[in-house]
């Protein structure tokens, strides 16, 4: 009684469970296939998910459907002796074959989609034009770029046409939030600072490795749809690669807006970094004036320690 007791209760709460995980909104994504929806590459992405599950089912059911049939049609039987079958060269071929065929569709809608997952397309007339000649681009050549630089334990991204050795000094940056605007490709040079990270916002395509010392490359096209909502629309990801004990809290944000309101946004951080920078200024000079007032003997001698006012005091102080 007890230990069908126990059975009943650990059923239960593994159906509660599988349940819990079904309708949380993060574990289930779109269930079968990635997310997507926020720019054309994940569309792609998500329907070749889509066509791969679409033929394992077919094949799944035609392999169960025959093993069932097999099962049901040529059950032992009391006094039945079953044929004793050395092989079917029809049969092992036709199998190979299908096998192959499977193989070949698969391979056939995996290229037909590669190029539009790995080029960017042109931006919308309505879009930002930035011209750039660094990457991979769009066919006319114009992109916004930007560097994602991952570090324990957040991101950083600079807008930079040139992400290479401190060329992108004084180019304003964003930590956390990045900010595009809909209707323009955005390529990514995406690397990491001290640990191996990942960089992956589900509706906005595939996952890429961010490595110390090595440069990865993506890029994305948020629709115009996604801007018409105050505030633009926010798109959320997730370090995909441990890097420490901290690395649940490495999230990360794409925030899409339109054109206008990304201007205003950059020239914001362009005024407010300027201004932090003459702030840290005033404040190194004040520093080191009073470095220097506290210091008015000048240097020591050789072998001397260097004259502090606490000495004077001490000396007419019997």
């Amino acid at each position: 009684m007890a230990s069908r007791m126990s059975r009943r209760l650990l059923l239960t709460l593994l159906v509660v469970v599988a349940g819990a995980l079904l309708l949380a909104p993060i574990a289930s994504a779109d269930l079968f296939s990635p997310e997507s929806g926020g720019s054309k590459n994940a569309d792609d992405i998500d329907w070749l998910y889509k066509a791969t599950f679409a033929i394992a089912l077919i094949v799944f059911i035609g392999v169960e459907g025959v093993l069932i049939y097999s099962v049901v049609k040529f059950k032992a039987r009391k006094g039945a002796v079953a044929a004793q079958i050395r092989g079917n060269t029809r049969l092992e071929i036709g199998w190979t074959v299908g096998a192959a065929v499977v193989l070949v569709v698969l391979a056939t809608l995996t290229f037909v989609k590669l190029d539009s997952i790995r080029n960017p397309p042109d931006s919308s007339p309505d879009g930002l034009q930035l011209a750039d000649t660094s990457r991979r681009l769009p066919p006319n050549g114009k992109a916004l770029n930007i560097c994602v630089n991952g570090q324990q334990y957040i991101w950083r991204y600079t807008y930079a046409a040139d992400c290479k050795g401190g060329k992108n000094l004084g180019a304003p940056f964003s930590y956390e939030e990045m900010v595009v605007p809909v209707n323009t490709t955005v390529t990514l040079d995406i690397e990491a600072q001290d640990v191996a990270h990942s960089w992956w916002i589900p509706k906005l395509g595939g996952k890429f490795d961010a490595i110390p010392g090595y440069t990865n490359h993506t890029w994305f096209k948020v629709p115009g749809k996604f801007a018409t909502k105050p505030g633009g629309t926010v798109f959320f990801g997730q370090c995909a690669e441990l890097c420490g004990r901290n690395h649940a809290n490495m999230t990360a944000r794409v925030r899409a807006v339109s054109v206008t309101e990304y201007q205003a946004w950059l020239e914001r951080r362009k005024a407010d970094i300027k201004a932090a920078e003459q702030a840290a200024a005033q404040q190194r000079k004040q520093l080191e004036g009073s470095t220097a007032n506290s210091n008015p003997a000048g240097p020591a001698a050789p072998g001397q320690n260097p004259a502090r006012p606490t000495d004077a005091s001490s000396t007419q102080n019997p």
